[in-house]
């Protein structure tokens, strides 16, 4: 069984709570306790198999607030507290990063991924273009895995497994609650889990009120990730081809984590990448060029970034 550490909280983000609660399972009544009541309801949905059925236990936890980690503890049965998350070294075999505050990803997950800890961080990796040359060869070596949940979305099982029955493709077009920076993250994994995807560009349009980004693919197909801000609540993903469509809201999270998770383990015990890593590096090199566009107001070309 793979032990885990666990090192969370960053702001509106309950990924500490529903991945150590799918890893381990949950304490209702103390859930309850919590400001994550959503995450308590679709927890509550799932059968008590569907639960603390992966091979690992996470038996660590830090986050900067104690009271916030004793919060964590008793609602997912995590065992140890720690004071600093470097005291998990020696007693964990891998560690999640579960916040999205992007810029703390290389500071935190450093010295575990020198001390070869495999590692799990929670998207968006980055948006530096030098700290992402740092975490590639780790990515690589099979020690360091990033995405979104929604790469493995069980809504699109079934254009992933039949891309082929749309047809030729004219258009993806996608819509997402929040901003790009740390929202397009999970539009663009969605996409490039369906595998066959190769973003060459992305060119953005803020003059309809909100982060609209036009990103062009490998086979001059066009993905349209339009980042609606927070007052519309939606993950959708529509496909339009010449001899079929289908339009996709995601919504089951737990599906979607629990296979990341999954994945995240078998690649601990492996030591293989679960995602393969040019994949890792064009959702980080989409997201990074469509942030470039959005400040310059021209079309970024990934192969540009590169140098």
């Amino acid at each position: 069984m793979v032990k885990i550490g666990i090192i969370g909280l960053s702001e509106a983000n309950g990924h500490p709570f529903s991945f150590s609660a799918i890893i381990n399972g949950y304490d209702e009544g103390e859930f309850a306790k919590t400001e994550w009541v959503g995450i308590l309801n679709y927890l509550n949905r799932k059968h008590e198999s569907e639960v603390a059925a992966l091979d690992a236990k996470v038996t660590h936890v830090w986050t900067q607030d104690p009271v916030m980690s004793l919060q964590l503890s008793k609602s997912c049965y995590i065992e140890c507290i720690v004071e600093n998350y470097l005291d998990m070294i020696g007693d964990v075999d891998a560690v999640i990063i579960a916040r999205d505050d992007y810029v703390n990803h290389f500071e935190m997950s450093r010295p575990f991924l020198e001390k070869g800890i495999p590692v799990f961080i929670d998207k968006p990796l980055t948006l530096d273009l030098e700290e992402l040359k740092w975490f590639m060869p780790h990515v690589e070596s099979g020690l360091l895995m990033t995405c979104s949940g929604f790469r493995y979305a069980e809504e699109l099982d079934y254009p992933r497994n039949n891309l082929e029955a749309f047809g030729s493709i004219k258009l993806i077009r996608a819509a997402v609650i929040n901003g790009w920076e740390k929202y397009g993250i999970h539009m663009i994994d969605a996409l490039l889990g369906l595998g066959g995807f190769r973003p060459i560009s992305v060119e953005c349009n803020t003059a309809i009120g909100h982060d609209s980004m036009l990103i062009e693919l490998h086979d001059g197909t066009y993905f349209q990730i339009d980042a609606l801000g927070s007052e519309v609540v939606t993950f959708s993903l529509d496909i339009y081809g010449s001899k079929e469509c289908g339009k996709y809201e995601i919504s089951d999270n737990f599906s979607s984590f629990k296979r990341c998770l999954y994945n995240f383990i078998k690649q601990v015990t492996s030591g293989k990448p679960s995602i393969a890593p040019q994949y890792v590096e064009l959702s980080i090199m989409t997201l990074i060029a469509g942030n470039q566009s959005k400040e310059s107001g021209k079309r970024i070309y990934l192969s540009d970034l590169k140098g």
